[in-house]
């Protein structure tokens, strides 16, 4: 059965993969989660914004974005209040945000790199396995999808004669969004409510344009430079603070990024249990066989967190890093997740099978576990607290995790 699933999504990949070359934009509509509410967004080709249909009544929505030279779409959009349930827009039937979500889907580092000497074959589901994950995550029928950034890998075209990304759009425009995210991720996007986190490739001077025009959650679209503004996520019983991790520096700490990025995280500070959501993760392991090791990876947000309250925060969930990683480290600090495998090339130095053991992490010991492999995380609610299921690119189990509170532990599956 697992094996015939499989081939369907592997042939609905291929369809999805071939959709992401066509010239048209189309109407492609999606809902995401914003500051408070959800919006339901729309890129259109007409000439003014449609109606949507929100439980069988008609809403006007109002212009996000006119036209442009490199996105010719309209950009439109609604807001969704909480009792909506069944949205229908441009002949697309999307999911309303669920009263309390269960069923989160987490994934990042989506998008096809084509630039310097790594150019990965776009048109197939094997060198870039995006859609194939979107389809198999879309059939875990989730209550939430949290995308936790790095969408836009595309920055120069494909060299002649590499028939793995021959007639691949690229730079920061319409054909190439929708062909690094939007096509390939379809299924996904009609299945649930999405978060948004910006990454480092939507910065302003890589994908900047594209994220404010089509993603950000601001009501109004922001020209660079510029940063997103933190937001909240209410999750029942649970809020997931969106903080903008973008222009933080990987192995410096300038004094003014610094200040930049904890006022940020101050932005976000309410009272009750809390996941930070930013693209760049605090903290990081790195690997050398089986041993396991602190892998500075962004040396503004530790000086950030140094000393600041994070009273509440349980989880931070990131990217960035190429891999799959869990760092655990007891009450005295969040939880570290990072799931970095959504189908752009997996760090070279975090081979199958996973590691895992402890060390010292930024002034703390930590439980770690690591693996590269390209797939996504399902988290579950359970009472207090979350389990989480790691599948690959065949529908198979890679890992499980237990996070409740602060305490996080994976494991790869016995057998």
């Amino acid at each position: 059965m697992r094996k015939a699933r499989s081939m369907r999504v592997a042939a609905l990949a291929g369809a999805l993969l071939a959709a992401g070359g066509a010239a048209s934009a189309g109407p492609v509509a999606w809902v995401q989660m914003t500051a408070g509410r959800a919006e339901a967004r729309l890129v259109t080709d007409a000439p003014a914004c449609p109606e949507i249909r929100v439980d069988g009544a008609r809403r006007a929505m109002t212009e996000r974005a006119a036209p442009g030279e490199a996105f010719p779409g309209r950009v439109c959009a609604a807001r969704l209040e909480p009792r909506d349930r069944h949205v229908l827009l441009a002949g697309q039937s999307l999911r309303a945000p669920a009263p309390r979500p269960s069923r989160v889907v987490v994934l990042g580092d989506s998008g096809c790199r084509m630039k310097g000497q790594a150019f990965q074959h776009c048109n197939d589901p094997e060198g870039w396995p995006f859609a194939r994950i979107a389809a198999l995550a879309a059939a875990r029928r989730p209550d939430l999808v949290i995308h936790v950034g790095d969408y836009y890998y595309r920055e120069k075209p494909c060299p002649e004669g590499n028939a793995g990304c021959a007639n691949s759009p690229w730079g920061d425009r319409w054909p190439t969004w929708k062909a690094e995210l939007f096509d390939p991720a379809a299924p996904l996007l009609a299945a649930a409510p999405w978060v948004f986190a910006r990454g480092n490739h939507e910065d302003c001077a890589r994908g900047g344009a594209g994220w404010f025009r089509l993603l950000d959650a601001a009501p109004t679209v922001t020209a660079c430079p510029a940063q997103s503004a933190t937001f909240s996520v209410d999750l029942n019983g649970l809020r997931l603070i969106v903080v903008d991790s973008a222009d933080t520096d990987d192995l410096i700490a300038p004094a003014d990024k610094v200040a930049a990025f904890g006022a940020r995280l101050d932005a976000g500070r309410q009272a009750g249990p809390a996941w930070i959501v930013t693209h760049r993760p605090v903290w990081n392991s790195s690997r050398l066989g089986d041993l396991v090791g602190d892998g500075l990876v962004n040396a503004t947000e530790r000086a950030a967190v140094r000393g600041r309250d994070l009273a509440g925060v349980d989880l931070i969930l990131s990217g960035h890093v190429h891999n799959f990683a869990a760092l655990g480290f007891g009450p005295s600090r969040p939880a570290q997740l990072v799931v970095g495998t959504g189908g752009d090339t997996l760090d070279l130095e975090d081979s199958p099978p996973p590691a895992a053991g402890t060390a010292q992490v930024d002034g703390l010991k930590a439980d770690i576990f690591t693996m590269g492999r390209f797939g996504y995380l399902l988290l579950e609610r359970r009472g207090r607290g979350w389990t989480g299921r790691f599948y690959d690119t065949r529908d198979r189990l890679a890992a499980t995790c237990l996070s409740l509170g602060r305490t996080l532990s994976c494991r790869a599956p016995k057998g």
